[in-house]
């Protein structure tokens, strides 16, 4: 059995008063991909804010291989190998792609060289400004950027929202090779059900901020009712089923 890389006991956390994640256990082995699906607004985000320490954490404990980080500070965690992507994707908007990726690049795999032949369009762009970028190439340099960290484990929060369908179809491409090929340790948020489940090899749903189902991505992808109650995704009737 893989070793155990991330560990959420009893979780709950959220914002002040608030309260958005109750009682999360989670497990994330080495080398494997987990997809975080649900509705919007049930914590999907704060699941991943809670693991890099941005939210007030109420009751429960993280490890990261073994160690108590339940108070680490975030800067810290990613100084351990968490890589973290934010929704808002929060490059730096003055500097270039190239400066985007040495600027926070740690020695390992991913160089920037490497970046580069992951994502041919950002070598294209080197030299051009955060803000210069597309949406979608915005989004490639933040991936790329976690990447130069040279994280243990990548916490993805929905890289596919907003983007035209053909880069999505690309950032999948790219999330499929990190994870199947590369062996990547992913944690995936992604509104994009059908796409995520196709990308990970487990996933768990979370509906007011817990999780009330866990099971292998593929067969998760093939309980269409699960999918339609726990998420809304109203996937295709298969033939004979």
């Amino acid at each position: 059995m893989a070793d155990t890389l991330l560990e959420l006991k009893g979780v709950r956390a959220g914002y002040g008063d608030a309260v958005v994640l109750d009682d999360v256990s989670l497990e994330v082995p080495a080398g494997e991909s987990v997809a975080v699906l649900g509705r919007n607004g049930v914590g999907k985000s704060t699941l991943l804010l809670t693991i890099m320490g941005f939210t007030e954490l109420r009751r429960g404990s993280i490890l990261w291989q073994g160690e108590d980080i339940t108070y680490l500070a975030p800067h810290l965690r990613a100084r351990r190998g968490l890589g973290w992507v934010a929704q808002e994707r929060e490059i730096f908007p003055s500097l270039s792609v190239e400066e985007n990726l040495t600027v926070t690049a740690r020695p390992g795999r991913w160089s920037v060289k490497a970046a580069f032949e992951l994502f041919p369009r950002l070598a294209e762009r080197r030299l051009a400004r955060g803000n210069q970028l597309s949406g979608g190439e915005q989004q490639m340099l933040a991936i790329a950027r976690a990447l130069t960290t040279n994280p243990r484990l990548l916490l993805l929060d929905e890289p596919l929202e907003g983007l035209a369908p053909i880069i999505v179809e690309e950032l999948a491409r790219v999330i499929r090779r990190m994870t199947a090929d590369e062996g990547t340790t992913v944690v995936l948020v992604e509104q994009h059900a059908e796409i995520a489940l196709g990308l990970t090899e487990h996933a768990v749903v979370l509906e007011r901020g817990s999780i009330v189902h866990r099971a292998r991505s593929r067969e998760l992808l093939a309980n269409a009712a699960l999918l339609d109650r726990y998420i809304g995704l109203k996937l295709p009737e298969a033939a004979g089923a």
